[in-house]
């Protein structure tokens, strides 16, 4: 059996919002871990301007903390950074990949579009994060579908089913990342979604934000109403959660 953690994985404090937290999953099958997204990570803490960089610190309000990443987080479980042999990634950004250089031997899971954005040299991706050589593994275009959706099977070998599922327009590539879980599924939904609330209007200062930030804004939406129709239609099979609402992290974990 495949067993799912919340851990929170960093945090962000920007100017006029709230705290916001860095959701990540940790997926446990069999003295094997795997998680769903790396959050900041320990060098991003040691050298944060030169990693991350002061324009996204400033704008997003970083918050470095050593203690609060996913390799201090896998630790105080009683592994080690060498047990997380995979990584899911729901896209680049520095919040979501920073993460990334402290697990260097696992295998990096993404879509190859996303891939194709970040080892192309797109802009909005910070080099430095991925200096350490990811041993990627970008996933193509699927004819599999799952509530409606294009999926995309993760090769983890765990008992879980896991799938990227698209949701692009927050970045090229963005994906959710569903588990499934007995007879119903949990969807992390990356970014596409800030806060819980935006499921519910576009009435909300959080949204414009949204729109300033995204690769694609059209695509943004679109990806944000197809969370919508699932909340509103599938509220019983599948649990949806996003990345950075705090309310939405059990126990706000790692406080």
């Amino acid at each position: 059996m495949t067993a799912v953690h919340h851990v929170r994985c960093g945090s962000l404090l920007a100017p006029h919002s709230p705290l916001v937290v860095c959701h990540c999953l940790l997926l446990e099958d069999g003295g094997r871990l795997a998680l769903v997204d790396a959050g900041i990570g320990v060098a991003d803490a040691r050298d944060p301007e030169g990693r991350v960089g002061p324009r996204a610190i400033a704008m997003a309000g970083f918050r470095f903390d050593e203690a609060d990443t996913a390799v201090r987080r896998v630790e105080e479980r009683g592994f080690t950074a060498a047990d997380v042999t995979d990584v899911v990634l729901t896209h680049g950004d520095a919040d979501h990949a920073g993460g990334l250089a402290d697990f260097p031997r696992a295998r990096v899971h993404l879509a190859a579009e996303e891939h194709a954005a970040i080892t192309g040299g797109n802009p909005r991706y910070r080099p430095p994060l991925f200096a350490h050589g990811p041993d990627w593994r970008p996933y193509p275009t699927s004819g599999r579908k799952w509530f409606g959706l294009e999926a995309r099977p993760v090769a983890l070998g765990f008992a879980a089913e896991v799938l990227l599922i698209p949701l692009f327009g927050h970045t090229p590539g963005h994906c959710g990342v569903a588990v499934r879980q007995g007879d119903g599924w949990l969807l992390h939904a990356g970014d596409a979604y800030y806060l819980r609330v935006e499921l519910a209007t576009d009435a909300h200062p959080v949204s414009r934000l949204a729109a300033q930030l995204a690769d694609d804004d059209a695509r943004r939406k679109a990806s944000l109403e197809e969370l919508r129709r699932l909340h509103r239609d599938h509220a019983g099979e599948v649990e949806l959660f996003g990345y950075h609402d705090a309310g939405e992290l059990p126990g706000m974990s790692g406080v």
